[in-house]
């Protein structure tokens, strides 16, 4: 029975004798294969130059270093198209329904290729809807500096959370939307022109918008933002205590509340305008009698 022979142990050679070194030698066919690096930044990257203001010398790095190997296509698409399936057929329903439609565009869709919008939502802050409300309903239809400026001057102790929300929803919306960037792409592409008083005049023509409340404002710049929408949204509640007296506690649960506005440029506003303008203009003037035949009359009753 081998089951209780004893296993051989291997066999320990000194660090210091020749035949440790010849066991420690290895080919270099079996030797490990280095990894590739990472590979360089595409030409077209906007961080090229910041890499060379760090690394001046890159002839004397490469001489360093092993040659970087060239970026795999099969690993780009694997992070860029994930389910090439699931692609292909959405883009085959996309089709389809272009073709349903005759290749007309629904107003929505228009809407959303012309005009930009941003949404962005609050943290919550530890304040009661009933608090919070009356800002959302101050700042709803204001431009976003106007509503910035109300927002500092307010005695509102939330007031503070909600300037703060506006200036990070005004740049979000600058970022990733391209929002408000009407003024300063005229003044780098358009020919300055020359005001009476012969200095260049750097402003857009302006004019007068009314909202949907009636209230009109002096717009020279169509992409600039307000807040189209502002609503809040009641979240969980805290846990606090309220310690009195002879030992009693009481628990309290203070409210949490978050803010949501909608931002949107001058140049939907202005589009709103019109089209309330057309529908006034569509409707038919009211008459107390119109003229039109009777109808359904008899010369006697009929009970």
């Amino acid at each position: 029975m081998d089951y209780f022979r004893p296993k051989k142990q291997p066999e320990m050679l000194d660090p210091t004798s020749p035949d440790f070194l010849k066991r420690k030698a290895t080919p270099a066919s079996q030797a490990p294969q280095q990894m590739p690096r990472q590979g360089d930044l595409a030409p077209s990257s906007i961080f090229d130059k910041v890499e060379q203001r760090k690394k001046p010398d890159r002839a004397k790095d490469a001489r360093s270093q092993p040659p970087a190997s060239s970026r795999d296509p099969a690993v780009l698409a694997a992070a860029l198209d994930p389910d090439p399936g699931y692609r292909r057929r959405w883009q085959r329903r996309q089709i389809i329904r272009d073709v349903h439609n005759r290749g007309q565009l629904t107003k929505a869709q228009r809407i959303a290729r012309t005009e930009r919008e941003s949404l962005c939502k609050s943290q919550f802050f530890k304040t009661s809807v009933k608090k919070l409300m009356p800002l959302a309903r101050q700042i709803a239809g204001k431009p976003i500096e106007d509503a910035i400026i109300q927002m500092r001057f307010s005695k509102k102790r939330v007031a503070k959370d909600v300037k703060k929300h506006l200036e990070y929803a005004r740049d979000e919306a600058v970022v990733k939307r391209g929002m408000g960037l009407g003024l300063i792409r005229f003044r780098a592409g358009a020919p300055k022109a020359t005001g009476e008083s012969g200095q260049p005049d750097e402003q857009l023509p302006g004019m007068v918008v009314e909202d949907k409340k009636g209230k009109r404002r002096y717009v020279t710049d169509t992409s600039s933002m307000y807040v189209d929408e502002a609503w809040v949204g009641r979240g969980t509640y805290g846990r606090d205590f309220d310690f009195r007296a002879r030992g009693r506690v009481n628990r309290l649960r203070p409210p949490e509340t978050s803010i949501t506005v909608r931002l949107k440029e001058e140049a939907t506003r202005i589009r709103l305008m019109d089209e309330r303008e057309q529908k006034r203009q569509r409707k038919k003037v009211w008459t107390a009698l119109p003229d039109r035949p009777v109808t359904a009359q008899r010369q006697y009753c009929l009970w």
